[in-house]
């Protein structure tokens, strides 16, 4: 069995992920990022910039939000939404592979799609042309965040079923539209078995992670653990053992990464750069800790008063590694670093190199520091 050194299967996961080597400038570049990383998770919360700005931007620089949009939300389309890892934008020619998920959830709701008047009116309004929830007759009823209305739970429900796409948004709003009028025809005739999906998306997550062990593969899709066998050994992936991790956890290679790394060609410019907390680098909490030995908590739902680190913090990858976290905020047009929480005294100049750039990008004039923590 091949043996990684941690520090290789570090290198390895930040290679996969476009953390290493020349940044892409040119035009596509966003395209190409979201193809190199399988997915990109979406989130409402926006401090600096919501998730699906801030993961290009890690990799990329200031591509600019049109860039962005124009990845994600374009048509024809280039992009779906769908449930992967979490609610995620998704590369258009992944389609086929999710029908695992659509039939998962299709079955149950067979026979209500087929036999309820609110989805056969939602259906007719769309056979007209695309549309927002608000346009099909309100998102909400009227209450709380979640207090959907019932055309919204309806074509909500389409979207999980595969009836119904979105490959396209108005501001944040979701653009529903029939399946068929936007997803390419050849790939709505790609039926794969459901072993087939998991093999491939097995294949498509060792690929994105470098490696990992069968608990960080079948997380970046979210597929079940228990039935992960067949499919990691129908994969054509590499058995590895990775020093420091656990021996009785056995992990996983994409075979050209393997390749890339032998050759010499995972090296080239690390990125010091502010990470979103819905980052594939620190999504997986466990993972985070064992590749990069930082212990990293999402607190935006916790209670102000028990936050350790802050609402929104965010990692600082400088070098290859997470050396510090920031709580940022906006005042005007001012960056303030609420909280800054270094692994090492070492790690304030790049963090204040990675709030300088993050400021600049956002339109910021300068960067205030509130506080600062350090060993």
């Amino acid at each position: 069995m091949e043996e990684l050194s941690a520090d290789e299967a570090r290198r390895l996961f930040l290679w996969a992920q476009g953390l290493m080597g020349p940044a892409d400038r040119k035009p596509g570049a966003v395209d190409r990022l979201l193809r190199t990383i399988g997915l990109v998770q979406l989130d409402t919360i926006s401090v600096l910039a919501r998730s699906h700005e801030l993961v290009p931007y890690a990799r990329l620089g200031a591509v600019g939000r049109p860039a962005v949009e124009a990845a994600y939300w374009s048509r024809p389309a280039k992009a779906f939404e769908y449930w992967a890892h979490a609610a995620c934008v998704i590369p258009i020619e992944d389609w086929p592979w999710m029908a695992i998920r659509r039939r998962e959830y299709l079955g149950p709701q067979r026979q209500r799609i087929a036999t309820s008047k609110t989805y056969r009116e939602v259906l007719a309004r769309l056979a007209d042309g695309p549309t927002t929830a608000t346009d099909l007759g309100g998102a909400k009823r009227g209450g709380p965040w979640w207090d959907w209305s019932d055309v919204k739970i309806a074509v909500e429900q389409l979207l999980h079923a595969g009836i119904v796409a979105c490959v396209e948004r108005r501001g944040w709003k979701r653009v529903y539209d029939l399946t068929e009028r936007v997803i390419p025809a050849g790939l709505l005739a790609v039926e794969p078995t459901e072993q087939e999906c998991r093999i491939e998306l097995v294949r498509r997550a060792a690929r994105h992670l470098g490696v990992g062990t069968r608990a960080d593969l079948a997380d970046y899709y979210r597929l079940k653990v228990s039935k992960m066998a067949a499919p990691l050994a129908d994969a054509g992936l590499v058995p590895v053992r990775v020093k420091g991790w656990d021996p009785d956890q056995p992990a996983w290679a994409d075979p050209a990464a393997l390749d890339a790394l032998r050759s010499g060609r995972v090296r080239g410019r690390h990125r010091t750069t502010l990470l979103s907390p819905f980052d594939p680098i620190v999504w997986h909490r466990s993972r985070t800790a064992r590749v990069f030995g930082f212990d990293y908590l999402f607190e935006a739902y916790v209670p102000p008063a028990k936050r350790a680190h802050g609402y929104f913090t965010m990692p600082v990858l400088s070098g290859g590694r997470l050396v510090a976290r920031v709580d940022p905020g906006r005042q005007g047009r001012t960056l303030v670093a609420k909280h800054v929480i270094l692994e090492t005294p070492a790690a304030a100049e790049p963090t204040m190199a990675a709030l300088a750039e993050a400021a600049a990008w956002v339109g910021a004039d300068n960067v205030v520091v509130e506080r600062v923590t350090s060993p």
